[in-house]
This record gives C-alpha cells, sequence and structure tokens, in this order.
C-alpha cells in the first residue's frame, strides 16, 4: 500500500537509533541513485524494526522514491504472495496504464493470476503459454520483478516489508528470486523479521544476495542510558535499572512493564523467555494483565478481533464475538482509548498496536471459544461469497472432523494455490487429509474425497514445494495405506518414491525400497510391477553401470515377453514398447554399441510420434531420457522435438518435477545447435526450477549446462562461477552429471588461458579416461576443446595426445566430427594441407546433425590451415564462413578470433563482416526498434521478457548486421534494414 508519510509509533521520540538511521538514509540515497539495495532489519519482536522501517519510509520519501508497504501476519500466511500484493496491489491500480505499457503478454497473464488489481483485465488464454504448474512459478518472479521495475519509473521505489518472519512460502521464495536476480534501477528493498522466528528458508533466500547488495541490521536492545532516557525523567534510578533488567533493554518490553507495573513495584522472573519463546515471563504477565484489566465487552472485542486478521472491521468484530455492530464499535472505541488497538490506514479498520499484543489476545480466549468463534466467521464469509482461500483459514481452525463440506473447501482452497504456492496447497490439503475419515459416508453434496488420491496429490504438492522429504514420507503413506495386493498401485507409488529419494541424494534407499517391493510381487503379477524394473534401469543408466542395466533389462524384456505381459498391460509388444525401446538405446549408447544405438534411436522415434501424449504420459522420465540420449548422439532436431513435447506433457500432467531436467536437456540441444543466446535462457530456466524443486543433483546439472553456453559466448569468468557452483552442488557424487561441472571448470579456465590447469580438471572429470563416467560425446567434446587449445600455444605433441583419446572413444573414429577435428587441430604445425582435409570433413559431419557451432569451428580451423599451405582464398572462405555462423550464434569470442584470422590474411572486417546480408530475425528486430527508442538492455529483457544476457547477444547481433558500433547508430540504419524474415 502507497505511504506518503511518515507514520507515527506511538508518541515516543525515537531514542538509541541514531547511527541505524544515518545508514537507512544512505541506504535510501544510494537507492535513489539507480542502484538496488536491500536492507534486513532484524531483532526480537519489540526491538523497534517497525519504528525504523518507519523511518526508512521518511529517508525514502526526502529522496523523492514511491514509498510502498506490506507485512506479513502470523496467522495468515496462506495467501500465495500475499507480501507483494499487501505491498503493491494498490499503487498497480493507481498506475494501471503504465504497468500495462510496461508488461509483456505473458507477464500479464500471471500477474493477473496474482494481484486483484489487474485481474480485472485478465487478457485472455493464450494457447502458446506455457501451462501453470508448480515449479515454473519462477515465471511469476520474474514478471513481478519486471512490475517493479515498471513502478519504479521514473523516480524510484521503496518497498517495504515488515513481520517477514510471518511471510507465505510464496513470498519467501519471490525475496530469494529478487535477492539472485536484483531489479535495475532506484528501488529500495528494506525487510523486518524476528531472528529468533526467521525459518531457514528466509535466511538462505535473503542471504543469496551479492554482499554489495545487501545490507543486515541487528537492532540492539537499548543501553541503561538510552533507556533512561526512553522511560523518561518519572522513573527514579532504581526503578529504571529494575525495568532494564527485567526488559532486557528491549523498547517495547520496557513500555510493556512501566504501564503496568506500580511505581514501587520491581518487576520479577527476569528475561527468561516462556514456553513459546516469543516473550520474557515479566512482559508476558504485564501485558496479560493489560488485557485482563479491560471491562469484559472490550475483552471480548480483542479476543474476537484477534481471530480476524492483521487488520479488521467491526462487523466481523461482531459476528466473531458474537455482539451487535454497536456493541462492537463500543468496544473498540475503549480499545482505542487504552491503545490496544489504532486506526489502521484502510478506512474504518482497526489494527492492534503490536503484533505480540494481538498474539496475547488470541491466547487468552479458551480454545473451545477461538474454534467457534472460527466457525461464526467461516460462515459469514460464506453468506458473502468470500474466496476460498479467505474461508479455509477459518475452516482449517474450527471444522469438526468428518465434516466433508469442510474437506471440499480445503481441497478447492489447496488446487487454487497449488500453482503459485504449493507447499502453502499442501498444507490445506494435509488439514483436510486430517478431517477426513477413513471410510467416509456419503453426502449429497458431491462426490466423496478418496483418501488414496489426495495422498497422491499431497506428495506431488510437497514434491514440487521443494518439500522432497515431505513428499517423500506422503509417498511411503501411501504405501503403507495401499493393500498388500494392489500390485499396480504400489508399484507406481514406490516409484515415485524413489525419485523423490534420488533428488535427496538417496539413491541406495531408492534402490533398496524399488527391489524390497519387487521381491513382494508374486510371479502371477510380474506384469504389474513394471515401473519397479524401469526406474532401476535408469538408476543404473545414471551411475553409468550398464551390466546392471543390460541384466535388469532382460529380466524385464522376460517379463513383457510373457503371454499375459505385452500388449495387454504396456500397450505393444516388448520389441516395439517405447519405455523398453528407450532403455536399450540407452544402455547401447553407453557400452559403446553405436551401430544398435543409432537403429534403437530411429525406433525409439518412429515409436514417439506414433504414440499420443496420454500413453506417454505415464512413461514421462524414459522421454525425458530419450531427449538427453538424442542430444549426446547429435540427433538434434529429434532432441528439440521430443523436449518440447515431453514439457507439455510434464506441464499438463502435473509431473514437473521432472522439468529441470527436461529444460537442461532443451538447453543442452539448443547449444549444440548454435542457438546459444536460447541456450543460455533454458539453463536459467532449469537453474530456477531446480532451485525450487530443493534438489542438488538438477541445480548442478543445471549450472553445469549453463557454465557450458556461456563460454562459448566468450564470457569465460562467469562460465568458471557458474561450474564452481555446479560443483559445490554436486558435493563430490560419482555419477556422469556431477562430472559434467568439472569439465564447465576445466573448459573455463582455458578460455581464462590457464590450459595447464584446465586440462587437469579435464583429465580429472574423464576419470583420465579409465573407466569414464561421463557420456561418449562429452568425452569427445573434451577432446577436441583440449586439442584446440593445445595447438593454439604451439604444443602439437599435447595436441596429437588429446586426439588419440579422442580417437580411442566408442564412436570416436572416422565417423564422429569431433574426432576428426581433434586431429585436425594435433595436425595443423605440422601438416597443414591434411589438418584442412580434416577440418573440411569435420565440418561436414558437423553439417549433417546440425552442430552449427561445432561446423564453424571447423571452418576456422580448415582457414587457419589453409592460410598455413598458403592457400590464402580458401582460407579467406572458411573464415568468412565461420565468422557469419559465430556472429549469428553469439560466440563472441570466437568471432573476435575468427577475425583477427582474417585481418592477417588482410581482409578488412567491421562488425558487420560476419553477416551475409544485414536481414534481421524478427526478435532482432524487436530488439533494434527498442534501443532506437533508447531503452537500456535491462529494459529491454524486461519488456521482451528475455534474459539480460540474451539481449546482449540480440544487440551483438544487431550491431554486426547493420555494420555499427554504438547504439545511437542503430536508429540512422534501421531505415535501410530489409524487413523481418518470414
Amino acid at each position: 500500500m502507497p505511504d506518503s508519510s511518515v507514520p507515527l509509533h506511538g508518541n515516543r521520540a525515537l531514542v538509541g537509533r541514531t547511527e541505524v538511521v544515518r545508514l537507512l538514509g544512505t541506504e535510501a540515497e544510494r537507492a535513489a541513485a539507480g542502484e538496488f539495495r536491500l536492507v534486513e532489519l532484524t531483532g526480537d519482536p519489540g526491538a523497534g524494526k517497525t519504528r525504523l522501517l518507519g523511518e526508512t519510509a521518511g529517508a525514502a520519501l526526502r529522496q523523492g522514491l514511491t514509498v510502498l508497504r506490506g507485512r506479513g501476519t502470523e496467522y495468515e500466511n496462506d495467501v500465495p504472495l500475499s507480501l507483494a500484493v499487501d505491498a503493491l496491489d494498490d499503487e498497480v491500480e493507481s498506475r494501471a496504464e503504465q504497468v500495462h505499457a510496461a508488461l509483456d503478454a505473458e507477464s500479464a497473464r500471471l500477474l493477473a493470476d496474482v494481484f486483484p488489481a489487474l485481474s480485472a483485465d485478465r487478457p485472455g488464454p493464450d494457447p502458446a503459454a506455457a501451462p501453470s504448474t508448480g515449479l515454473n512459478r519462477y515465471r511469476v518472479h520474474r514478471a513481478v520483478r519486471l512490475l517493479l521495475e515498471a513502478l519504479a519509473a521514473p523516480g524510484g521505489l521503496a518497498v517495504l516489508l515488515d513481520d517477514v518472519h510471518w511471510a507465505d512460502e510464496g513470498s519467501v521464495e519471490l525475496l530469494s528470486h529478487l535477492a539472485r536476480h536484483p531489479p535495475r534501477g532506484p528501488l529500495l528493498l528494506a525487510v523486518t523479521y524476528r531472528t529468533r522466528q526467521a525459518g531457514p528458508r528466509l535466511t538462505a533466500a535473503l542471504a543469496d544476495a551479492a554482499p554489495g547488495l545487501r545490507t543486515r541490521i541487528e537492532v540492539a536492545p537499548l543501553t541503561l542510558r538510552e533507556a533512561g532516557e526512553f522511560l523518561g525523567p518519572s522513573v527514579g534510578a532504581r526503578r529504571r535499572r529494575a525495568l532494564y533488567e527485567a526488559s532486557g533493554g528491549n523498547p517495547l518490553y520496557l513500555e510493556a512493564l512501566a504501564r503496568s507495573a506500580p511505581s514501587t513495584a520491581t518487576p520479577t522472573g527476569g528475561a527468561a523467555p516462556d514456553d513459546d519463546g516469543l516473550l520474557p515471563s515479566a512482559v508476558r504477565e504485564a501485558l496479560a494483565a493489560e488485557l485482563a484489566a479491560l471491562p469484559d465487552d472490550a475483552r471480548l472485542a480483542a479476543q474476537a478481533a484477534a481471530t480476524l486478521g492483521d487488520e479488521f472491521e467491526p462487523g466481523m468484530v461482531a459476528v466473531a464475538a458474537p455482539t451487535t455492530e454497536a456493541e462492537a464499535l463500543a468496544a473498540l472505541d475503549e480499545l482505542a482509548v487504552r491503545d490496544v488497538v489504532r486506526c489502521a490506514p484502510a478506512p474504518g479498520r482497526f489494527r492492534f498496536r503490536h503484533p505480540v499484543v494481538r498474539h496475547l489476545a488470541y491466547a487468552s480466549s479458551g480454545a473451545g471459544w477461538r474454534v467457534a468463534a472460527h466457525a461464526r466467521v467461516a460462515a459469514a464469509l460464506d453468506e458473502r461469497d468470500a474466496p476460498t482461500v479467505t474461508r479455509a483459514r477459518h475452516i482449517a481452525r474450527s471444522a469438526r472432523f468428518g465434516d466433508l463440506l469442510s474437506v471440499g473447501v480445503l481441497v478447492e482452497a489447496a488446487r487454487a494455490t497449488a500453482y503459485q504456492s504449493p507447499a502453502t496447497a499442501a498444507q490445506w490439503l494435509r488439514t483436510a487429509l486430517d478431517l477426513l475419515p477413513e471410510k467416509p459416508g456419503s453426502t449429497a453434496a458431491g462426490p466423496v474425497p478418496d483418501r488414496l488420491s489426495l495422498l497422491v496429490e499431497l506428495a506431488r504438492l510437497q514434491g514440487v514445494g521443494g518439500r522432497l522429504v515431505q513428499g517423500r514420507d506422503t509417498a511411503l503413506e501411501v504405501l503403507r495405506l495401499l493393500p498388500p495386493d494392489a500390485w499396480a498401485q504400489r508399484a507406481r507409488a514406490a516409484r515415485f518414491c524413489a525419485i523423490l529419494e534420488r533428488l535427496l541424494n538417496r539413491q541406495a534407499e531408492g534402490r533398496a525400497l524399488l527391489r524390497a517391493e519387487l521381491g513382494r510381487v508374486p510371479p502371477e503379477h510380474a506384469v504389474d510391477a513394471v515401473p519397479l524394473h524401469l526406474q532401476l534401469i535408469g538408476d543404473s543408466l545414471i551411475r553409468a553401470d550398464f551390466t546392471a542395466a543390460a541384466e535388469q533389462l532382460d529380466r524385464l524384456t522376460a517379463v513383457l515377453s510373457r503371454p499375459d505381459g505385452g500388449a495387454g498391460t504396456a500397450g505393444a509388444p516388448p520389441d516395439d514398447w517405447m519405455p523398453l525401446v528407450t532403455l536399450r538405446l540407452g544402455c547401447a549408447y553407453g557400452a559403446g554399441e553405436m551401430d544398435a544405438a543409432h537403429a534403437l534411436a530411429a525406433k525409439a522415434e518412429r515409436l514417439t510420434e506414433d504414440a499420443t501424449d496420454a500413453e506417454l504420459a505415464p512413461w514421462l522420465e524414459s522421454l525425458a531420457f530419450l531427449c538427453w540420449v538424442e542430444a549426446m548422439m547429435g540427433r538434434l532436431p529429434q532432441a528439440a522435438r521430443t523436449v518440447e513435447r515431453s514439457l507439455a506433457i510434464s506441464n499438463a500432467t502435473g509431473q514437473s518435477y521432472l522439468s529441470p531436467w527436461i529444460l537442461t536437456a532443451q538447453a543442452f540441444t539448443y547449444g549444440r545447435t548454435g542457438r546459444l543466446a536460447e541456450a543460455v535462457d533454458r539453463a536459467e530456466d532449469a537453474v530456477d526450477a531446480a532451485r525450487l524443486l530443493g534438489s542438488d543433483e538438477c541445480v548442478a546439472l543445471a549450472l553445469a549446462v549453463k557454465s557450458l553456453m556461456v563460454r562459448w559466448t566468450g564470457d569465460a569468468a562467469a562460465a568458471l562461477a557458474l561450474a564452481d557452483e555446479a560443483i559445490r552442488h554436486a558435493d563430490g557424487r560419482r555419477e556422469w552429471w556431477a562430472r559434467l561441472g568439472v569439465v564447465g571448470r576445466g573448459l573455463a579456465l582455458v578460455g581464462l588461458r590457464e590450459v595447464d590447469a584446465g586440462a587437469a580438471q579435464v583429465l580429472a572429470a574423464c576419470d583420465e579416461f579409465v573407466t569414464p563416467l561421463l557420456e561418449r560425446s562429452c568425452l569427445l567434446v573434451c577432446c577436441e576443446a583440449m586439442a584446440d587449445a593445445e595447438a593454439e600455444r604451439g604444443r602439437p605433441g599435447a595436441a596429437a595426445g588429446w586426439a588419440d583419446r579422442a580417437a580411442a572413444v566408442p564412436g570416436g573414429g572416422a565417423g564422429s566430427g569431433h574426432a576428426v577435428l581433434a586431429r585436425a587441430h594435433a595436425e595443423q604445425a605440422d601438416d597443414p594441407a591434411a589438418a584442412a582435409r580434416g577440418a573440411v570433413r569435420a565440418a561436414e559431419l558437423f553439417e549433417g546433425t546440425g552442430e552449427r557451432l561445432s561446423a564453424a569451428r571447423a571452418w576456422l580451423r580448415a582457414g587457419t590451415a589453409h592460410a598455413g599451405c598458403g592457400e590464402k582464398s580458401a582460407a579467406r572462405t572458411e573464415l568468412a564462413r565461420a565468422a557469419e555462423v559465430f556472429g549469428a550464434c553469439g560466440a563472441l569470442g570466437l568471432h573476435a578470433r575468427t577475425v583477427r584470422e582474417q585481418r592477417r590474411l588482410g581482409v578488412r572486417t567491421g562488425r558487420a563482416a560476419a553477416q551475409a546480408d544485414g536481414r534481421l530475425s524478427r526478435r532482432e528486430a524487436e530488439v533494434a526498434e527498442l534501443v532506437r527508442q533508447g531503452f537500456s538492455n535491462q529494459r529491454i529483457a524486461e519488456r521482451l521478457f528475455l534474459s539480460p544476457r540474451t539481449v546482449e547477444t540480440h544487440v551483438a547481433h544487431v550491431f554486426a548486421k547493420l555494420g555499427v558500433s554504438s547504439r545511437a547508430a542503430v536508429a540512422g540504419k534501421l531505415a535501410g534494414v530489409r524487413g523481418p524474415e518470414g
């Protein structure tokens, strides 16, 4: 909500905070100068954090910033992104025209589901938009970031969030996203939270911010001298010291004790916390005495108001009490006179003077009375047709066991919040299950919820909400509840549980569960256990244990070959069943049986294309596996199609816990086809989704692939940082994806000209080529890259050693572009003619698989080799082809290297040398137009919903295609450029 003036927090002057106020003023000044600043005010309840947030508001207003405020509340942390809505919605409504102009269609669609101010103008459904699933909520976070930037223009913005320790899960995730991806421009984000009540997710979210952007202030207790100034001269020295010792110097505690204790009394009880750790016992006694001294009607109104929310209206106080509205208003007058409640900023509403007072007022009422009060409020909200989530909050605290209507409301609330905050939705669903009898009777209101179905839904919500341990435990609960002879259902539940165990880095426990469940299945029901076999095979393939995978495959084939085991269950004979063919493909490829692998890949492609999405959905993990194998084998068009279909099925069927793997496969595929900007974007998506999932495995893989993609853009330092983070998340695991981070680190070091250190890392990643865990395409990429690096620094012998390693990799013979190119690198110095022939051949092989970037690298080597032979015309031709592709792909480092080689041959090159005719793609035309209008890269990124790095790449392409070297020169060139490509 907007804040146009500095609020007063009581009448006391601010004592003992001079240095903190000065620091807050500096932070506001830095934000007004165009920086993003994150300020944390933390301490005990009553330390003065809210008062200091008011001082922050004053400093921000003096700097010309728009001030918006929101707060978390103790009993209402069940509305997704409630902090953002509370702080921003009014401002969004008042600046609707500006906001709509700044939002792209997807952002508007996503934010319309969050902010009531935007819901009235909700755009129609976009057929091309990604479906809403739990792990896609990082897109909402990005849209909120865009919204903040729009609201920060032109004069700057201060968003002040109070009591964030009570924030809902979605708001905490949003804070984490903003800390890791700070908005650009004049923006101050200040938060307060209680140190001891802040959960690990909140503290981790704030700690994600770069150190230079974050200021953390611990609001310390007052000194004895400051306490005396706070209490005033009417309090004598002896009593002042007693109050100070009892309160620990906390301003709220000092005030409470001073109000209650007579001047001759000495508070007792010390500063030991009470049972809930919220207050010292003396303070609790003082505040409780203040409430107890209220007239009966006023005390009842305070207790009723405490059930309603952070802010409340007199009419609902009357409902909760229950009493008449006139009596409620009279009671609120009394509470206001005694400073128990105060007028809220919204007209006609009130709030308690401090959350601690509300907490004690709520606790002072009887447990049975509270249940009845919440029931009365829930019934009144139902009559008013209030939102389901608002009703569910009170139903959860008042519904009786077996009340199926209440169960239905809670389930509806869970499904309404599942996208924006799966963890919150899981809490609603868990409450619904607690109210649901084991064998509920019939009801006229609709179908009776099925407990097992709700438990499966709960496990999925907990998984995508990043609560992997809870999801695993719920899946185990499903297994316990299933009848011993429900073989098919048990197999599916055990398989899902094993997936969660894997994400928790507990692969051994997952395998043990699968084998135990498999051992229970009688032979006549062996076909029902197919999911168990599939999961065990996939686990073996990921660990590069191809022997175990082959043995399990044989057992599965035998099961499916039974008369009752083929078409009846799997839908096809064993030889034509997609999951089985895919796993056979993985085994063949991993074992280096390339002829068999290519035949199986073609078969898997045909089977996938013939199958419907409904037929593939139960076996989506196998489809995700196929994405990776196709990309690794160089079947890039097929991999791209499989990835897109896998993501669509994942989103449509609620299996988004697989999306980080699929998104990373998409990034890997895009990178190999030279679509570097898109590859970096998809890798960034995968990282964000993996962080929300809470899986170190997925985070490590996504970061490693992003490192490899960023390296090709020419930013080796950023690639190194990403690889190091990937290695930290991999935590020494011995699996192929864990090795990928080490590969990224080695190649980034090579890019930084630390070739020896890089070579050592690459050799370690490849396990010295003895028993490597890395798959063959990665081994070949490593060999070729290292051969190139050694050749470039004049070490042909070392380059030849890497070429020899490439030739020894299964499939690394004359049919491998990487192996052939590695040999060409090694031959450059001693036999440039042979190097040129080899490089041309490698380029042909790469072109055949659609690997544009690798083909261009081969043309670069062919060009330098031709030059070494004195064949300048051929050299110029090959280098021009390479430069064109590098420029189009955004491989800026390779483009610069190629230009240097061209200049050695006397070719006059400019930024446009890489472009054939200056035609801009549709996206480049959009970016160019925004450059012409004076937008920064960051503003273009937010307007087009791209990453800043993608925009940088597009701008580089625009410069190259238009032959300009500055943003100012773009406008003059646009008129002569042909229209976008169709």
